[in-house]
């Protein structure tokens, strides 16, 4: 269901006091992404600032989102939250606007238990629409374990995984436990793809897609029709600007490659700030050398 290269979208925001939501300008993000082939798309997950949206901005960026997209790809909606309560809201109302699924991040900053991820997992999969797990370590403070992800794999309403966690032993182990599953795992980090898509890996939801969702998308098809040195060349060809893309915290560089491109973007929302200007100068460097 949700396989390919996945642009993880930024959120625009105006440059007013309020940094109100520029959802002129996500429409206009969204339809240069549908032109360049992605296969799928994501709002609101942690690249679109979910963390500073309050509810009714986030049911405005996944309807606008669900509204561009018109059913040419699926829009997983980025639902998580560390309230179970919170998470179960954003969920039904991203069914609600008719989200083809949704992204739950594991609970942050809680450091639930065993049985609690269980639950909290289990609650949002009983919604009845597709749940994709994401695992980031680095910014929920606890990795799901592999033989976790594989019992939670067997609920029929859990459909996959973000991996996140930059560990490709712990990739391979859940897609060999899941391999009779209807289950699908994808990678978090772009640097991973084509890693992972060889060992069985779905795709990838992307942060550079946001800057080169063409060139992305390629590497996915290549990979797919067998020319592995074709997706090999744009692996390479691609890895500065992933390494450009977390010169500083994401999505501080990200946003400021899609304003440079001139495209809707605008700040950042605090507690992020703005990139500085010897960062900007050696993110432009790397643009430069893309079309």
């Amino acid at each position: 269901m949700f396989e390919g290269v996945l642009p993880a979208i930024i959120t625009p925001f105006q440059r007013n006091s309020s940094m109100d939501l520029d959802l002129d300008g996500l429409r206009s993000n969204i339809e240069f992404l549908l032109s360049q082939g992605i296969h799928g798309i994501v709002p609101c997950g942690s690249t679109g600032e979910s963390a500073t949206l309050s509810f009714e901005e986030h049911d405005q960026v996944i309807a606008t989102t669900i509204d561009v997209v018109d059913g040419k790809i699926p829009v997983l909606a980025g639902t998580g939250s560390n309230n179970t309560a919170e998470a179960v809201r954003l969920t039904r109302t991203a069914k609600d606007l008719g989200a083809d699924g949704v992204l739950i991040i594991s609970p942050y900053y809680n450091k639930p238990n065993r049985s609690g991820l269980l639950k909290h997992y289990e609650a949002l999969a009983d919604i009845d629409i597709p749940v994709v797990m994401y695992n980031v370590p680095g910014r929920t403070g606890q990795n799901l374990p592999p033989d976790l992800v594989i019992e939670l794999a067997e609920h029929p309403g859990i459909v996959g995984i973000k991996e996140a966690s930059g560990d490709i032993a712990q990739v391979s182990r859940i897609i060999e436990g899941t391999m009779d599953l209807e289950f699908q795992v994808i990678s978090g980090d772009d640097a991973l793809t084509l890693p992972m898509l060889a060992l069985g890996g779905a795709g990838v939801i992307s942060v550079a897609a946001n800057v080169q969702p063409a060139r992305m998308a390629a590497l996915f098809d290549y990979f797919c029709e067998g020319d592995l040195d074709m997706a090999l060349d744009l692996h390479y060809e691609l890895s500065p600007l992933f390494r450009a893309m977390f010169i500083d915290t994401n999505p501080i560089p990200v946003k400021k490659a899609v304003e440079l491109m001139g495209m809707a973007a605008g700040p950042v929302r605090l507690p992020l700030d703005e990139l500085d200007a010897k960062k900007t100068a050696q993110l432009s460097e790397v643009l430069a050398t893309y079309d």
